[in-house]
């Protein structure tokens, strides 16, 4: 299970919620953290590094690899746009978000070691029709990476996404409003297992 971060959901303090959430162990946590200023970023990204480090979880930066590269995190989400014209040399791991399946495809001929698919459920994050789990099937059939679903995923339909292929689910306003983040996290990867 992925996580990807908005600290501006958060009902407590960002921090807070993240370390509850990086002590459930999810595989990967995405600092998406938009319109935060370059410095900020740069304290911000550098506070979840060390957390992630203590507990063991991977950190990746979400679009800007600049920023990664300068605090040595080997792990960069870019949106298509970026992921196209980005150097992607200096990192160990690089995914991208897709919305069809010929982004999906794009994305794994251009080297992305994974891919966020979305959204697949109803989100107040989006608010136009979600893609569905029939979407999620031909991306995951489209391509040998992992796809991870995003968009309006919980642990009552987890097991529809299991089912379209996907390697796992992330989550982004259910995980940063969680009051129990580390169950959120076991109910959203045992589908998965």
């Amino acid at each position: 299970m992925i996580v990807v971060t908005d600290r501006r959901l958060c009902r407590r303090p960002f921090m807070e919620q993240l370390e509850d959430i990086i002590s459930g162990d999810p595989e990967m946590v995405i600092l998406r953290e938009k319109s935060t200023p370059r410095e900020e970023l740069l304290d911000l990204a550098y506070r979840c590094l060390m957390m992630c480090e203590r507990y063991e979880v991977p950190l990746s930066l979400n679009a800007d690899p600049k920023v990664a590269e300068e605090l040595d995190i080997c792990r960069v989400h870019l949106p298509m746009d970026l992921f196209k014209t980005s150097d992607l040399s200096p990192f160990s791991l690089v995914g991208t978000s897709v919305h069809s399946v010929e982004e999906a495809v794009e994305a794994e001929s251009l080297g992305a070691d994974y891919i966020i698919a979305g959204h697949i459920f109803e989100t107040a994050c989006k608010p136009f029709e979600p893609r569905g789990p029939e979407f999620l099937r031909r991306v995951c059939e489209s391509v040998e990476i992992p796809v991870y679903a995003i968009g309006g995923i919980t642990p009552e339909n987890a097991s529809s996404i299991a089912d379209a292929g996907a390697s796992g689910a992330c989550s982004m306003s259910g995980i940063m409003t969680a009051e129990d983040p580390k169950e959120l996290i076991r109910k959203l990867t045992v589908p998965f297992c």
